[in-house]
């Protein structure tokens, strides 16, 4: 994938930061599905492969917090992580994911679909990351821990999207 820097009005700023806080999802997703509706481009693949896109950055800015010792911002990037890999195995499915609890229901699915607990398990500790970024509790080993946790969940995952593709 390539990245290209977009320059936005204020007002167009504001309005894309507005969107992305309402429907809970991160600036960059929403401001790409806009480009991938507006061009045309927006089949399963290509969102599919946006979402791994994401996860890859947001596992990267993770580790890299984890190394300056910033464990709640990277709590809430591993979060980001694992919810994008998400996204990209139920967009490849062809759906499109909102919210938590639509989040939180396909893992469950998943689950089923492959008999598959430590699926549940991995993303479990995805979820004990994004509470730690609102109250931030967590001993850093926990953090560090649930992070290699989440990096397993995402391998996992693209290995379910490779399998069923």
């Amino acid at each position: 994938m390539t990245t290209i820097t977009v320059f936005l009005p204020k007002k167009a700023l504001e309005a894309l930061r507005k969107r992305a806080e309402e429907e809970g999802r991160p600036p960059e997703e929403v401001a790409s599905e806009a480009v991938l509706a507006q061009l045309n481009a927006d089949d399963p693949a290509t969102r599919a492969e946006l979402h791994w896109e994401l996860c890859e950055k947001y596992l990267r800015e993770a580790k890299e917090l984890l190394a300056k010792g910033d464990f709640v911002q990277a709590s809430e990037k591993a979060w980001g992580a694992a919810a994008q890999a998400v996204k990209a195995v139920a967009a490849r499915e062809g759906r499109a994911l909102r919210g938590h609890r639509e989040l939180h229901r396909f893992v469950a699915s998943l689950v089923e679909r492959l008999s598959d607990e430590e699926l549940r398990r991995l993303w479990s500790a995805a979820g004990e990351l994004h509470r730690n970024f609102y109250e931030a509790w967590l001993p850093p080993a926990l953090v560090k821990g649930y992070v290699e946790d989440v990096v397993a969940f995402t391998a996992r995952l693209r290995e379910v999207e490779r399998l069923n593709s």
